[in-house]
């Protein structure tokens, strides 16, 4: 009835319908003591109304009624989407079992799959509708997992929604722009009252209307039954919902290891290992969601690029991706009893936790997709798109040669001698040796198998480049982390002053914070140097130490005073210890390991 409007006006107003019906329904879940209460497996720490899920859906439904031009494919999405949206209503009401909600969910697959709404990733029939069926049971299932701090989920599942409209207005399907517009009203709106921090939680209804409607919608994308490359067939869904695919991968492999339920609740979420690393709630949302835009990008790129250079960007995108979870894994969620137990009794748990620590299959698998694609980019920036080219296949002869002479440089010239996270200049040279060498290697081999016919000088130059840099960078990507992420500060322990606001005061407050087993809270640095008065070490303040040693201590309510530097004259220590005396605080020293002072 409405259907001329625009498209913008038509999401406007999506959004405002979806804020108003978010709050009606939020006061009647109060009213009727629909709340979801703290649990120790859960992040929220007061009672959260529920039932936010009717608000998107009624928002939805409607706006679908009035604006969106209704055909077959639509209205059976929209049906399947319901049938799950009551399926999670009544589990957030009943609390049904998961194999229930399971059977639900292939109820919803049948509806969608029977009208011929199927990936075409197949020649296959029956192996297409398999591979639908597990994508929108998979994608369900990560949206409800992914619903596990404020504003996560539904803010995910927009940005998920908007690359898809930007997919549909490039292909030229209107009508399913419409559909998805009002999809993402819905959901903004919500976010109104869902972000940090949250009024109302959406519930099983609303992440398994959510996840269905999000992973059918894409069966109406040329990429879902029309694509003309096989590469955006695979990527460009997965792209789409990267994030709620990473971290429902990332959990299960982790609970895997551990000995847990996948299908349990916890805090071992992606989002939740960011905020044990010092980002707040909301920081830790909003980093997902850049990754969210950054994987819609790249979804976006796929469609227009070629093949090979697809499989390039992905190749890159989903390195740093697998970075990022090493480094998230080896953040401590679980308790010390835990881990204990499962090492004992998980013999595969002992050889992957020995295998993560020394990381070496890791690294020479890394380093040789790091190769690939160097040489790959390099003739790329040289000769552009080279596919079908005389290039092409010198680039796939010489690829294996490059990979084993290169990994061969590199074990002999000792990069993998290093631990990431201690990465320095030092390493950097020995990184710039390794390129070096396996350049020279590669292209004696190429000279001699091939007299280095019709092979490009540039070439070997550009890539010797491009491999340095993504080496080190691969390196420098734990520290680089240790870095941006803000310092987790402890709100309970010994408050402890730092003397010596140098290298070794910023090493202590480095263990002091990697270790919270020594019950110590930082507090600031002191330092007599009157130029690094108020300077801020990650994020502590600097304070004069020069005769206010003994009211800053009562100031700041010290209890203990640690010395970060090896030499201090007698003079000075003694005046420091009868500091220290006056004022009731300890004395250590923190160079290796923290020792006591002695006052006498």
């Amino acid at each position: 009835m409405f259907q001329n409007l625009s498209i913008y006006l038509i999401a406007i107003i999506s959004i405002v319908v979806a804020a108003a019906s978010t709050f009606f329904v939020r006061e009647y879940a109060r009213s009727r003591g629909i709340v979801d209460a703290p649990k120790s497996d859960r992040w929220h720490k007061k009672p959260t109304a529920m039932l936010g899920g009717v608000a998107i859906f009624l928002t939805t439904a409607l706006m679908y009624l009035f604006f969106v031009p209704q055909t077959l494919q639509s209205v059976v999405i929209l049906a399947g989407s319901s049938f799950l949206f009551i399926v999670g209503l009544v589990d957030d009401i009943l609390h049904i079992k998961p194999y229930q909600k399971l059977i639900g969910q292939f109820i919803g697959v049948g509806i969608v799959v029977s009208y011929g709404l199927v990936l075409q990733w197949t020649d296959s029939d029956i192996l297409n509708i398999g591979i639908t069926a597990f994508w929108l049971i998979g994608i369900t299932n990560a949206i409800n997992l992914l619903d596990n701090m404020d504003g996560l989920a539904a803010g995910i599942a927009a940005i998920a929604a908007f690359s898809l409209a930007a997919g549909f207005a490039a292909s030229g399907q209107t009508n399913e722009l419409i559909l998805i517009s009002v999809f993402i009203g819905a959901l903004i709106g919500f976010l109104v009252f869902n972000f940090n921090p949250a009024s109302i939680f959406m519930g099983d209804c609303g992440s398994m209307f959510v996840g269905f409607f999000l992973a059918s919608s894409v069966l109406l994308t040329e990429v879902g039954g029309r694509s003309r490359g096989v590469v955006s067939i695979l990527a460009v869904p997965a792209l789409i919902l990267f994030v709620p695919i990473f971290d429902t991968t990332f959990v299960t492999i982790l609970r895997k290891i551990w000995g847990r339920k996948a299908s349990m609740g916890g805090r071992d979420h992606t989002s939740h290992r960011l905020v044990a690393l010092g980002l707040s709630e909301r920081n830790a949302v909003l980093m997902l969601y850049a990754l969210a835009v950054l994987a819609g990008v790249i979804s976006l790129l796929v469609r227009e690029l070629q093949p090979t250079q697809s499989i390039a960007l992905i190749a890159i995108f989903v390195l740093i991706l697998t970075i990022i979870g090493v480094y998230l894994s080896k953040v401590k969620v679980y308790a010390e009893q835990e881990e204990e137990l499962a090492l004992q009794n998980h013999a595969a748990f002992g050889f992957l936790l020995n295998l993560s620590h020394k990381r070496r299959v890791f690294e020479v698998s890394l380093d040789a997709i790091l190769i690939a694609l160097a040489y790959y980019g390099s003739y790329i920036l040289i000769f552009g798109s080279f596919e079908k080219s005389e290039n092409w296949s010198l680039f796939i002869k010489s690829l294996p040669i490059l990979i084993v002479l290169k990994l061969f440089a590199f074990l002999l010239v000792g990069v993998y001698r290093g631990i990431w996270r201690y990465t320095s200049l030092r390493d950097l040279v020995t990184f710039a040796k390794a390129v070096a060498l396996g350049s020279i290697l590669s292209i004696l081999a190429l000279l001699f198998f091939y007299r280095f016919q019709f092979f490009s000088r540039a070439v070997f130059i550009t890539e010797a480049m491009i491999l340095f840099f993504a080496l080190s960078s691969s390196r420098l990507a734990f520290r680089l982390f240790r870095q941006l992420l803000p310092m987790p500060v402890s709100s309970e322990g010994r408050r402890v002053l730092i003397y010596g606001a140098g290298d070794g005061g910023e090493m202590i407050l480095r263990e002091l914070k990697n270790n919270p087993d020594w019950n110590y809270k930082p507090i600031g640095f002191v330092d007599d140097d009157p130029l690094k008065k108020d300077k801020l070490i990650h994020g502590l303040r600097v304070f004069g130490g020069n005769g206010s040693l003994k009211s800053m201590c009562r100031e700041k309510e010290v209890e203990e005073i640690l010395i970060s530097f090896r030499k201090i004259s007698p003079e000075k220590l003694k005046v420091v210890r009868e500091i220290c005396r006056e004022a009731d605080v300890s004395l250590k020293r923190a160079l290796v390991k923290i020792e006591p002072v002695d006052f006498d």
